[in-house]
């Protein structure tokens, strides 16, 4: 799994070196002659300085019978328990979410079924349910 992600890492960066290479050499043609000779010398500095390990995993890869290109669709070592591993998480989630939205669903049918009791059982004159105010009421003192 990691050979395949340095692999990718690698090139990737070498994409983004190789458009960067670009970008700037579309704006060295206007730059005076000392100053593009200054650039040069310092590219070629850079050049001399850069790592070269990716290239013996390349070697490797094409010395084992494979290339680059073949091995990006590989699974990357996850076997089944990797792939269980990664699951579980996500059903723990999903059986979590469940169970909250459960136990709101009761404490909103609690607390519904309070109000409901407490109107039934109370001695109020009928002009009381008619008052908007009322209903304000009840829910502050819940």
């Amino acid at each position: 799994m990691k050979n395949a992600l340095l692999n990718k890492t690698d090139v990737l960066q070498d994409r983004q070196g190789l458009k960067l290479a670009s970008y700037l050499s579309l704006g060295t043609v206007e730059l005076p002659h000392d100053i593009s000779e200054r650039l040069r010398v310092a590219r070629v500095q850079a050049l001399s300085q850069r790592k070269v390990s990716h290239l013996g995993s390349a070697r490797t890869i094409v010395g084992n019978g494979g290339s680059a290109a073949l091995t990006w669709g590989h699974d990357e070592g996850l076997g089944l328990w990797s792939r269980i591993g990664a699951i579980v998480p996500l059903i723990a989630l999903v059986v979590g979410m469940l169970l909250i939205n459960s136990m709101q669903d009761d404490n909103r049918a609690r607390e519904l079924a309070e109000v409901d009791v407490s109107l039934l059982t109370d001695v109020l004159p009928p002009e009381a349910f008619a008052d908007p105010g009322f209903i304000q009421f009840l829910k502050a003192e819940l």
